[in-house]
């Protein structure tokens, strides 16, 4: 994307990244994530003037130690409350929607 001076975005950058997110913004969504983007798309540009000679990469700023619990199986959730959580039930089971396949 190329937008005006400073990296600040247009509405209608704003818009088009939107639509290819298949997002719906409303009027006030458009201008505050307009504002918002340009201020990361600043932060970012900011950023590639550091000099990183010689800074060697990392995933994490400082060590870290994984603490594993032991893996102990405990008692099962019942199956009534489960089904209480559920979005949607049909007799004994969870309906989810069909992702594959066709409409029959």
């Amino acid at each position: 994307m190329t937008g005006p001076k400073n990296n600040q975005l247009s509405i209608q950058e704003v818009e088009k990244v939107a639509k290819l997110a298949r997002l719906k913004l409303d009027e006030i969504e458009l201008e505050l994530y307009t504002g918002q983007l340009s201020s990361i798309l600043e932060h970012i540009a900011r950023l590639e003037k550091l000099d990183i000679e010689g800074v060697e990469p990392m995933a994490h700023p400082i060590p870290l130690n994984n603490r594993l619990d032991e893996d102990v199986p405990g008692d099962p959730m019942p199956v009534d409350a489960l089904l209480d959580n559920a979005p949607e039930v049909v007799e004994q089971f969870i309906s989810v929607p069909k992702v594959l396949g066709g409409d029959s």
